[in-house]
């Protein structure tokens, strides 16, 4: 199915999907796909999840929308679950991942202002992906996608993952810096985790600099990193700004910017808002979400399917050629090759799995937190034959 209705930023798309239960999905045809891409990290709870069709059912059947200019139930009662759970101190909510990450933007723009620079700078890395307004997507580092948009907005420092070493540089050289933007694991760039005292380290830096650490979680966080957010991992931690989006609303779309400390007492009346933000209906999703995530113990769930699936699939590709690394957190999954594997998508799609392929040479994996064991290897089964045959037909 396909229209010329729709703007073609999407490309050519061949397969419609029509409906989803649990973990998979059907498509016009009746065929069923088992879902390895959860949406985009989105669907972490699977398809129809009954907790959340429910709080949607009674959401959407009591009160829909009304104004941030009046108090919202859901939306208080989800902002304190959230603070508890994560350690910060306040949220505003939006409607995606890149408005969190604008607010997050805004919130270092505000408090660069208010020390009284007339160009506040924030550091980015290379291979980053934070959104496509006009803020995030000069804050991306993926120069095609900023392709066509100049002139890109400034205030962004831009250095390369995981070396604490060049952002110490920029602390020299530059006065003016006042955050760092950062994923805990780039997922967009290929599922690159860092080295283990990386956000520790940069952490400190902001401490001793007087910056503010954001991290953007809207991939990592919501239980799919084998904690609540990615952060966790390391004890003691704590961002001053930290954004999620994605996974928290199972389907229905939200995002989420929390903050602390100064952080939290930069946006006052009129500085920040949204009208779709937090409403009734998506505040509802997101309270489902996660107490879907504790009752079922869907978190340490991720931790213990994200291990069995990467050992299993290094222990099934071991020694095959063109596999570069395969690594992953949770289950956040990358197999790394050392060519364009766009191909696998559609290999895997004729086994009735869906993949997809990030950075043009790492093969995603971002399944529900519901998996079965029996899914979670037959994902890696499949996965690791089909990287085989791949292989074998590029020697």
């Amino acid at each position: 199915m396909a229209t010329p209705a729709l703007m073609q930023n999407y490309g050519n798309r061949t397969l419609t999907l029509v409906r989803g239960e649990g973990n998979y999905v059907w498509d016009d045809n009746g065929r069923r796909y088992l879902d390895a891409l959860s949406g985009i990290a989105v669907c972490g709870l699977g398809h129809c999840h009954p907790a959340v069709t429910q709080a949607i059912q009674e959401q959407a059947s009591t009160l829909l929308h009304v104004s941030n200019l009046y108090n919202i139930p859901p939306q208080e009662q989800l902002a304190e679950k959230l603070v508890t759970q994560s350690g910060m101190d306040n949220v505003f909510f939006s409607n995606s991942g890149a408005e969190a990450n604008e607010a997050a933007i805004k919130l270092a723009r505000k408090l660069g202002n208010q020390r009284g620079l007339a160009c506040p700078k924030i550091v980015v890395t290379e291979g980053a992906f934070h959104g496509r307004t006009l803020a995030t997507l000069t804050a991306t580092g993926n120069p095609k996608v900023q392709e066509g948009f100049a002139p890109l907005p400034e205030g962004f420092l831009r250095v390369p993952y995981n070396d604490v070493a060049a952002i110490e540089k920029l602390a020299a050289e530059h006065e003016d810096i006042v955050a760092i933007l950062v994923e805990p694991v780039q997922g967009e760039g290929g599922i690159r985790i860092p080295d283990a005292d990386y956000l520790a380290r940069l952490r400190a830096l902001c401490d001793n600099q007087n910056w503010m650490l954001m991290l953007d979680e809207i991939q990592t966080a919501n239980g799919r990193s084998g904690k609540l957010f990615a952060y966790q991992h390391i004890d003691g931690l704590l961002p001053d700004v930290v954004t999620t989006a994605k996974g928290l609303g199972n389907g229905v779309p939200i995002g989420a910017c929390l903050a602390r400390g100064e952080a939290a007492a930069l946006f006052s009346a009129g500085t920040h808002g949204s009208t779709f933000g937090g409403n009734p209906l998506a505040c509802r999703a997101g309270l489902a979400v996660l107490e879907t995530l504790e009752s079922e113990w869907l978190i340490e769930r991720a931790a213990s399917l994200g291990t069995q699936m990467l050992d299993q699939l290094k222990a099934e590709l071991a020694g095959c050629p063109h596999v570069v690394d395969i690594r992953g957190l949770g289950l956040l999954i990358g197999i790394e090759l050392d060519r364009p594997c766009a191909e696998l998508v559609d290999l895997a799609r004729a086994q009735g799995l869906l993949i997809n392929i990030t950075a043009g040479n790492v093969l995603r994996l971002l399944p529900p937190l519901t998996l079965s064991d029996e899914e979670c290897s037959q994902i890696a089964t499949t996965v690791a034959a089909l990287v085989r045959e791949f292989a074998q037909q590029a020697a």
